[in-house]
């Protein structure tokens, strides 16, 4: 599988994971609309289990997915580590682990990021760099795994931003959306996607979280395409039920070969950082404070 397989795939189908508009860099700003959904700083640790096989090798497949989003004022640091174990039609195992990490602006202007991974031990080399985005498209600066820079179109999406959009166009009883994704997990710049908007869901819904059960959800389901090939074939699917402050649950991702759904067995709400509560108190079911976040690099 592509280097997006398992790294980036977990990636996009979190996050992905808009408010339709994009505050822009070098003065330019658009005002998000009313309706735009807030997001929820959050953790969230998802089992994952083998829910179907296709023609390939793999015949098991389990694994745990941790997803923390923190909101540090101006920016959300988003950090995810995936841990995939898989069994081949031999007996084989293989172990694939990811550490992706971003500090994105709320303003929609830039994006650092850094995702690595390991097969059965071995890195593949680190994916990290900037990017920016203004009216008139953007750019990415790669600083790994060699130095280069590709253009962005005008109106690509970096992730939070991204899993506002499908929510918003979900909420105002859309039927399908393709905006461009760049989350820093290929070395190719922006990814395409086709999203079908499968319905909404009305409060209370049944799950076992309270801080979720009151919420509205929506249903979706993400296809992504390599803009550089122009590949008709997704690199990647998933499926998920979005509540409207961002959380997922329910997820299904698809790797081709086989498939694995994600069961949210752990959630909390983390507050937003001290220093934009101006001391305040932090959200029902949250926590005391975030966690520590590294400096994607």
């Amino acid at each position: 599988m592509a280097r997006v397989g398992r790294a980036g795939a977990l990636a996009h189908g979190c996050m992905v994971i808009v408010a339709g508009v994009i505050a822009l860099w070098r003065g330019y700003a658009v005002a998000a609309p009313a309706s735009a959904p807030v997001m929820a700083p959050h953790r969230a640790v998802y089992d994952l289990s083998l829910s179907a096989v296709g023609d390939g090798d793999v015949v098991t497949a389990e694994g745990q997915l941790t997803f923390v989003l923190s909101d540090m004022c101006s920016a959300w640091s988003t950090q995810q580590q995936l841990h995939l174990r898989t069994t081949g039609r031999s007996g084989a195992e293989a172990i694939s682990d990811s550490d992706y990490a971003v500090l994105e602006e709320k303003d929609g202007s830039s994006l650092v990021f850094r995702a690595d991974q390991t097969e059965n031990g071995t890195p593949a080399p680190r994916i990290a760099g900037e990017a920016r985005m203004g009216t008139r498209g953007g750019s990415v600066h790669y600083t790994a795994p060699a130095t280069h820079d590709v253009a962005l179109p005008v109106g690509t999406l970096f992730p939070v931003a991204y899993t506002r959009a499908v929510i918003a166009a979900a909420l105002a009883g859309r039927g399908q959306i393709s905006p461009d994704l760049f989350d820093g997990t290929v070395e190719t710049g922006a990814l395409g996607t086709y999203v079908l908007l499968l319905g909404q869901q009305a409060a209370p819904v049944a799950v076992p979280f309270p801080a979720l059960a009151t919420l509205p959800a929506v249903r979706v389901h993400v296809a992504y395409y390599n803009s550089a090939t122009h590949d008709m074939t997704p690199m990647f699917q998933t499926g998920m039920r979005y509540f409207i402050n961002g959380v997922a649950d329910n997820v299904e991702l698809d790797f081709g070969q086989f498939r694995v759904a994600g069961t949210l067995r752990e959630f909390r709400l983390l507050p937003a950082h001290d220093r934009c509560m101006g001391g305040a108190s932090p959200p029902a079911g949250g926590v005391v404070s975030p966690p520590r976040q590294r400096q994607p690099a």
